[in-house]
C-alpha cells in the first residue's frame, strides 16, 4: 500500500541522508521524493511515497524520525484530504510533421510545449502521477529521449470534508 510522508526538517546538510538511511534500514522502498525550503527560514519539507505493507512498521518509523535531531514534525497525510502535485519534463523526438499531432494530445493534460530544436519538443506538465503515467504512455510511440520528474509533493487540505465523504478522489488510487 502507497502512503504519504511528509517531514518538516531543519535546513542543514546530511538531514536527507540520515531520513532516507532510516527508511532504508527498515526496507521501505522510496518510490519519491521531493524536498524544498518552506515559508519559514531555515526549514525544508520532505515528501516521500513509500510503498509498505505493515501499518505497524509505519508507525514505528514514523516515531524514529520524530526522534531525529533535526526533524521537527513528521505526518502520515495519506488518509487526509490533500493537494498532491508532480511535475514532469519530457523530451520527446519530433520534427515540424509531428508538433501539430503532439500538440493536440497534450492539449488536453494541460501540459505545454517549452522548448523546440530541429528534431525534438520538451514538454511540461503538471499534475496527478496518474495524469503524468498517461500523457507519457501516449507519448511513447514518439520516441522519448530523455525524462525528469519531480516526485509528488503535497499539502493538506485547509478543510476537511466529514469523515464518510469519499468525493475527493485519491492520487495513489
Amino acid at each position: 500500500m502507497k502512503r504519504i510522508i511528509t517531514a518538516t526538517v531543519r535546513n542543514r546538510s546530511g538531514v536527507l541522508n540520515r531520513v532516507t538511511s532510516l527508511l532504508q534500514r527498515r526496507q521501505f522502498n522510496i518510490e519519491s521524493i521531493s524536498v524544498g525550503r518552506t515559508e519559514t527560514e531555515g526549514m525544508s519539507k520532505m515528501t516521500f511515497v513509500v510503498d509498505v505493507e505493515d501499518y505497524q512498521k509505519l508507525e514505528q518509523v514514523t516515531k524514529q524520525l520524530n526522534k531525529q535531531i533535526d526533524v521537527i514534525k513528521v505526518s502520515d497525510i495519506s488518509e487526509k484530504a490533500i493537494v498532491a502535485r508532480e511535475l514532469a519534463l519530457i523530451k520527446i523526438v519530433s520534427n515540424s510533421q509531428l508538433r501539430g499531432e503532439i500538440q493536440g494530445i497534450i492539449d488536453p493534460f494541460r501540459a505545454s510545449i517549452i522548448d523546440i530544436s530541429k528534431d525534438s519538443i520538451s514538454i511540461q506538465v503538471t499534475g496527478k502521477p496518474e495524469k503524468i503515467e498517461a500523457l507519457i504512455e501516449l507519448l511513447k510511440p514518439f520516441g522519448i529521449k530523455e525524462l525528469a520528474r519531480t516526485g509528488v509533493t503535497a499539502l493538506v487540505r485547509s478543510q476537511q470534508p466529514a469523515s464518510n465523504d469519499s468525493t475527493l478522489p485519491s492520487i495513489l488510487g
